[in-house]
């Protein structure tokens, strides 16, 4: 049994399991604490040292990382990113952050002759240019804001030309282009240069290139409005409208309004309500719906204008309610807040949007009032009562004080006491409102108790109300309370800094009390404020005067004529300070325009004859006095001195004349008596025994009459140094104590006084006080200033002694 067992021999043949158990070094991980190659490199750069010539291995013999092995460098990782080259050069480093390559080369230096630099900083300069433009343009330098859009025209073309030359005519930077044109073509019609303008926006719109360019034909539009060519111009706004695409509503209502504004222009009325109607119907707005109400009121359609009246009542205002900004509790942090937007921009816009609404409702209301009715009282009553069902309820009571406004350009005063009357039981605004007028009203009539009485009403409703404390001034001014009157007008001051009226009353005041630097300086203020006001100038002149300083005087009131050129007083009075001051022939000037301007103001008539006559110009002469003698045919003076020029000029047969006229006209002027005996024994006239008598009856009534006025007054004055109506050796200066009150009168009418403000017109309408109650309720009176004194404010200009011989 054993023979059949067979061992297995001992040979070199392989084992099929052989090697088993062996493993290679490299994957043992477990020994790596302990290689200290790999700690070595892991803990510094020794991985990146150079290999030597001989293979480098571990002290568990597997080749040491980075080191070469059959002529390729053993890679970190298998990862490419990290330095391995597969075709790396035998011997070559590892460096797989580059370092062994130094630092980077430095950058190229730009080349700023290349074309491309030459045409980016090209066009960095027009953009500035243009820029530069737009801010002169803001600025209100619309010459240099021109000069700046014509030089970057210039390097815009310049720039294309190079753009050219170097890249494909595709390069070309059209947006630029459109800019350049566009702030040129604004500037030009800014500095109203219109041809240029459309030239240049004709250049843009017929440029195909030029995307959404047909929409500035709305601005060709306007330039021909501004030219009056109203029909090109709303023949372009229709183009645009018909080039804007339909989502662009708001534009497409503005081009409308546009359009409807054009045909209100060229009288196109119904052409104008289908626009306007258009606008209503899509897009309501207070523009549209106004300009909507004066298409119908000037076709005269009542029915209509009430509709339109309604719409522009109802279109949405837009705004937040004003208690939005009234705190609802104590929160500090809220309050801050309300506080903070109370007055910002928003709010401030709202303010302006509102103010433009009720201008717009008030406006339109006074115009239709007296016509969608038989009578302005009941369109005004119907204006009222739908105002009242509208957001704008606060506007009713302000159409009540209009209605009254019109009851007084009516003159039916009674009618317009009664309506303001009626807000003396109203919340206390209006109440103020209406006592300030009421205040107005009495005083213009010299009821002062009663103008008084509603002035205190209308403080006691308002006392920050200015228009109230100066009636209440004016009140006292006419009391002669000076200093309590100069209190109310600083109140009124203190309470709102923009009431001239206060202040104009301020410096009369101070000038009555003669205090004429403190009115001086108050009257210069004003003047910083109202430049061109002519009651102010004449005011400062007449301070001057008062201060005995004829120069400056007289500079101020050349100020005054430059803005007044034709008021016949203010050239008067600068001639009487030109003749007080010796200048005889600037006295001339003025007083010839004065009487140029207005040929019946007696004391420049007066003058103007004297100084011919001073002149050995008694021909001249002779046609003032003529005037003078139709002005005031009463007055025997001026004949005689009509008939005196004759006598001196050589003329005596008309001289005989026009004495014998006089004798006719006034028997019983000695004067004339005595010229005509001398004329008749000169020329040796038949008549003169019969002048004679008359002359010696006369002489001998006088001396009768003038005895028994001498025993009447006991002594109580001497007689009369001048004789009734003569014009002979005492120069004709007057002709008696009667004809002299009467040329000082005719002196106190022909030139405002002191007290007075200077007023080109004599006649000034009652309403002309007024405004709409939207900003003060009415226009503060400066009726102090209207106060009249007997004081005689000029000299007597009187005529010379050697006119009329003995």
């Amino acid at each position: 049994m054993m023979e059949n067992v067979h061992l297995a021999p001992e040979t070199d043949e392989d084992d099929l399991y052989s090697g088993y158990n062996d493993y290679n070094p490299t994957y043992d991980t477990e020994e790596l604490e302990n290689d200290t190659a790999f700690q070595q490199a892991v803990k510094t750069s020794h991985g990146r040292r150079p290999p030597s010539k001989t293979s480098l291995a571990s002290s568990m013999g597997r080749p040491m990382t980075g080191a070469i092995q059959d002529g390729v460098t053993r890679p970190m990782t298998a990862v490419r990113a990290a330095g391995f080259t597969k075709a790396a050069l035998r011997g070559s480093a590892f460096d797989p952050l580059g370092q062994s390559r130094g630092p980077a080369p430095p950058l190229e230096a730009r080349n700023e002759d290349s074309p491309e630099e030459k045409i980016r900083q090209l066009e960095k300069k027009v953009n500035e240019l243009v820029e530069e433009s737009c801010i002169a343009n803001s600025c209100g330098d619309l010459k240099l804001a021109l000069e700046k859009a014509k030089d970057a025209g210039r390097k815009e073309r310049v720039l294309v030309r190079q753009r050219e030359q170097v890249t494909s005519p595709e390069n070309i930077n059209l947006d630029l282009t459109y800019s350049v044109l566009f702030n040129l073509a604004s500037q030009y019609s800014a500095n109203e240069m219109y041809p240029e303008a459309l030239n240049t926006y004709q250049v843009i719109v017929k440029n195909k290139m030029f995307s959404n360019a047909g929409r500035l034909k709305v601005n060709m539009g306007n330039i021909y409005l501004k030219q009056r060519n109203y029909s090109k111009a709303i023949k372009f706004y229709r183009m645009a409208l018909d080039q804007i695409p339909s989502v662009h509503k708001e534009m497409r209502i503005k081009i409308m309004q546009n359009i409807g504004v054009t045909f209100i222009k060229t009288g196109q009325y119904s052409d104008a309500i289908n626009s306007f109607e258009h606008i209503m119907s899509v897009a309501p707005n207070l523009k549209a719906g106004f300009n909507l109400i004066l298409s119908y009121f000037a076709v005269g359609d009542r029915e209509k204008m009430k509709k339109a009246f309604q719409k522009l009542i109802a279109v949405p205002l837009e705004t937040d309610e004003d208690g939005k900004y009234i705190s609802p509790n104590d929160d500090p942090h809220t309050n801050l807040v309300i506080e903070a937007i109370k007055n910002d921009h928003l709010r401030q816009m709202e303010r302006e949007r509102k103010a433009m609404a009720e201008k717009y409702i008030m406006t339109a209301a006074k115009l239709i009032a007296p016509v969608i009715e038989t009578s302005f009282a009941v369109g005004y009553d119907w204006c009222v009562e739908v105002v009242k069902a509208s957001q704008y309820v606060e506007l009713a009571n302000d159409l009540e004080i209009n209605k009254a406004i019109m009851y007084l350009r009516q003159k039916d005063f009674n009618q317009a006491v009664e309506t303001l009357k009626m807000f003396e039981k109203k919340d206390s605004s209006v109440k103020s409102a209406a006592a300030t007028n009421l205040s107005f009203l009495y005083y213009l009539e010299n009821e002062f108790s009663q103008a008084s009485s509603y002035a205190d009403l209308a403080v006691n409703s308002d006392r920050y109300n200015p228009s109230a404390l100066t009636n209440k001034g004016n009140t006292v001014f006419a009391n002669g309370d000076y200093e309590k009157a100069a209190e109310f007008y600083k109140e009124a001051l203190r309470n709102d800094s923009s009431c001239t009226e206060a202040l104009y009353n301020i410096g009369l005041t101070c000038k009555k009390l003669n205090r004429l630097d403190e009115a001086l300086d108050c009257f210069l203020k004003l003047h910083a404020i109202l430049r061109n006001s002519a009651q102010v100038l004449y005011q400062i002149a007449n301070i001057y005067e008062l201060m005995e300083d004829p120069n400056q005087a007289m500079e101020w009131l050349m100020q005054l004529i430059s803005v007044v050129p034709t008021d016949s007083r203010a050239l008067s009075k600068l001639g009487g300070l030109y003749d007080s001051e010796g200048d005889k022939s600037q006295a001339f000037q003025y007083y010839y325009e004065s009487y140029r301007y207005f040929p019946s103001n007696i004391e420049v008539i007066e003058w103007l004859g004297a100084y011919y006559i001073d002149t050995q110009f008694c021909e001249k002469a002779i046609q003032y006095f003529e005037r003078a003698s139709l002005i005031q045919p009463t007055q025997v003076k001026w004949q005689l001195m009509v008939a005196s020029c004759f006598r001196r000029s050589g003329n005596y047969q008309k001289a005989l004349d026009t004495y014998k006229d006089i004798h006719r006209k006034f028997p019983e002027n000695v004067e004339c008596l005595r010229f005509l005996v001398r004329l008749c024994t000169d020329i040796g006239l038949k008549e003169v025994q019969e002048y004679a008598t008359k002359l010696k009856r006369l002489e001998k009534m006088k001396e009768i009459r003038e005895q028994r006025t001498k025993s009447g007054r006991d002594g109580s004055g001497g007689p009369r140094g001048r004789r009734d109506g003569s014009a002979g050796s005492d120069g004709g200066q007057n002709c008696g104590a009667g004809s002299r009150g009467e040329r000082l009168s005719a002196q106190l009418r022909a030139l405002p006084r002191t007290e007075e403000p200077y007023d080109s017109s004599s006649n000034k309408e009652l309403d002309a006080s007024y405004v709409d109650p939207l900003g003060p309720q009415i226009e503060r009176p400066r009726t102090a200033a209207k106060k009249r004194v007997d004081e005689d404010d000029f000299a007597d200009e009187e005529l010379g002694d050697d006119l009329l011989p003995e």
